[in-house]
């Protein structure tokens, strides 16, 4: 069974969500930050440490 990738992440993250229960704006300021961190000038910089 192949499933795709975004859709095993987004369940680790509900999983994770559920299950540790970190406050809401603290989600929303890791998401908005990742995001806005991804298409900076930052990104080439900290594509060596991601992989």
């Amino acid at each position: 069974m192949s499933v795709p990738l975004w859709f095993f992440i987004a369940c680790l993250a509900v999983v994770g969500i559920k299950t540790l229960r970190p406050p809401l704006w603290l989600v929303i300021v890791l998401l908005t930050g990742g995001y806005l961190l991804a298409d900076s000038l930052f990104a080439p910089a900290i594509n060596p440490f991601i992989k």
